[in-house]
């Protein structure tokens, strides 16, 4: 199976790639990608070892459901054009947003980090959805921020009583959400950056074979009539 994927690529990528986005997989994939990484930052990361979210982290939890909703309108039929198209609308929309929330995070993160981290703003108890969506409000213990922007690292309830895995994670992320802690190589908002425009290069690849193999087939079909 693996070695007919490899050889449709080598010979033909761009027929390959724009036949896999008819079918349910890409897009199943996609979602489930999306929603895994949230599921991660609220099961693991907020409940289990107490880190708070902040105000630009659950927005960019509503960017990775938007994804996660696109994957699933547009693998409901894949052939379908309007839910194929809404599929992909949804889809880069809510990459697109969630660069800029990341990217924002990030700038919050290196500033209370600095020598100087008076002035920063962009970190609210109360906030503001696309549309004036209340998602504080209806899921609030995944969409409500009480954390603060830029300090990710557990804050343990004087009362929890810690297994010895809870206990090495919690010392483990110390210092805040790194990639690599002990080197505190590639921040939260840096891994989320990464996973956005990774999704945003594939995203597009789908794409661009799509229209591109629209546009050839059209034209082969007008060359033989």
């Amino acid at each position: 199976m693996l070695l007919k994927i490899w050889n449709s690529l080598k010979t033909a990528p761009i027929e390959a790639v724009a036949k896999w986005q008819n079918g349910r997989f890409l897009w199943l994939l996609m979602a489930f990608c999306s929603i895994l990484l949230a599921i991660i930052a609220h099961s693991l990361f907020q409940r289990y070892i107490y880190m708070a979210p902040c105000e630009q982290c659950v927005y960019i939890r509503f960017a990775f459901f938007c994804i996660f909703f696109a994957g699933i309108l547009a693998s409901v039929n894949p052939r379908n054009m309007f839910l194929k198209f809404a599929g992909y609308i949804l889809a880069f929309w809510g990459i697109v947003q969630g660069i800029g929330y990341s990217l924002k995070l990030n700038a919050i993160h290196k500033a209370v980090h600095s020598d100087n981290p008076f002035g920063v703003q962009g970190c609210s108890a109360e906030p503001v959805f696309p549309f004036n969506l209340p998602l504080d409000k209806w899921f609030p213990d995944w969409f409500k921020p009480t954390g603060d922007c830029g300090y990710d690292n557990p804050i343990v309830p004087m009362d929890a009583d810690l297994s010895s895995l809870r206990q090495w994670l919690v010392d483990f992320y110390a210092d805040g959400w790194y990639l690599l802690p002990s080197y505190h190589f590639i921040n939260m908002a840096q891994a989320c950056l990464f996973a956005f425009v990774l999704c945003f290069v594939l995203l597009g690849a789908m794409f661009v074979c799509f229209i591109f193999k629209s546009i050839t087939n059209k034209t082969f079909y007008k060359e033989t009539t």
